[in-house]
């Protein structure tokens, strides 16, 4: 299923309305909306959950994605309970995108230790594994190098699958992402695009010696205008913008998160009027 969501920005600045982009998108049937989890800045900005929870009861239809949460930010457990909270309360619209969080800078500012590399995959790995417990076991005990729990019971457990989108880049978190994950969500950034896909192609061999299918979601700075922009931005007319993004889909990303760059109305209108056809009818 292809899917099309725009990035929300998590500015708290005067002026800035992440809830009313939200309702944009929705009236403009994009599929989702996802919005980045970085709790330490000096500029101001809202925590990612709450702001999602404020998007997810301004809107009806539209799903809301963490893109994505930081495992080390908050216990797992804790975020198998505050997932099941949100995707009943929001009529199972909840993508929950997590990673094992790259900002040491974060965690250090925040007084939570810094994890390793490996310390950071085997946290993301472990709290999938308590996360999917808790939704599925009662008194579900598991011991981990990085957590644990000891007969915990979550209830209400969810009603319908809650799905689980890792950001991940390195060789052991691309295999975990394709055993325990059903979505990837790298970005342009960090994977540009003929890395991206041979990052994928581990992805999906992973997926495919465990039996299980993963969707590829390209997470895509884009800006619709008559200049170009910069560098890590896919700018251009719309047909331009269109037409670089369906080289993307030729890579195996048939699902996209877009990130305007400029005027959030101007080029969510844009974007849904002009190019979204396009890469839909594709």
């Amino acid at each position: 299923m292809r899917m099309f969501g725009l990035g929300l920005s998590t500015s708290a600045a005067q002026g800035a309305d992440p809830v009313g982009d939200a309702r944009l998108a929705e009236e403009l049937e994009f599929d989702f909306v996802s919005a980045s989890d970085h709790p330490c800045g000096a500029e101001p900005t809202y925590e990612v959950w709450t702001l999602l929870t404020w998007v997810a009861a301004a809107t009806s239809r539209i799903q809301v994605a963490t893109r994505v949460l930081g495992m080390p930010y908050r216990p797992p457990a804790m975020v198998a309970k505050m997932a099941e909270s949100l995707h009943r309360f929001s009529g199972g619209r909840l993508i929950l995108g997590l990673g094992g969080g790259y900002s040491d800078d974060e965690f250090r500012a925040f007084g939570l230790g810094v994890p390793s590399p490996a310390e950071k995959v085997d946290g993301m790995v472990e709290g999938i594994h308590i996360i999917r417990g808790l939704w599925s076991e009662p008194a579900f005990t598991f011991h981990g190098s990085r957590y644990h729990t000891e007969r915990a019971d979550l209830e209400p457990k969810p009603d319908r699958p809650i799905p689980i989108w890792l950001g991940t880049y390195g060789k052991r978190a691309l295999e975990a992402t394709g055993r325990l994950a059903d979505g990837w969500i790298p970005s342009y950034g960090f994977a540009p695009p003929e890395q991206a896909a041979v990052l994928r192609e581990r992805v999906l061999a992973a997926a495919e010696a465990s039996g299980r299918t993963v969707t590829c979601v390209y997470n895509v700075p884009v800006h619709v205008g008559e200049s170009q922009v910069s560098e890590g931005v896919v700018s251009g007319s719309a047909e331009e913008v269109a037409e670089r993004l369906l080289t993307f889909s030729g890579l195996g990303f048939s699902s996209m998160n877009l990130m305007p760059v400029g005027d959030f109305r101007q080029q969510a209108e844009r974007l849904a009027s002009d190019v979204v056809p396009i890469l839909r009818s594709s």
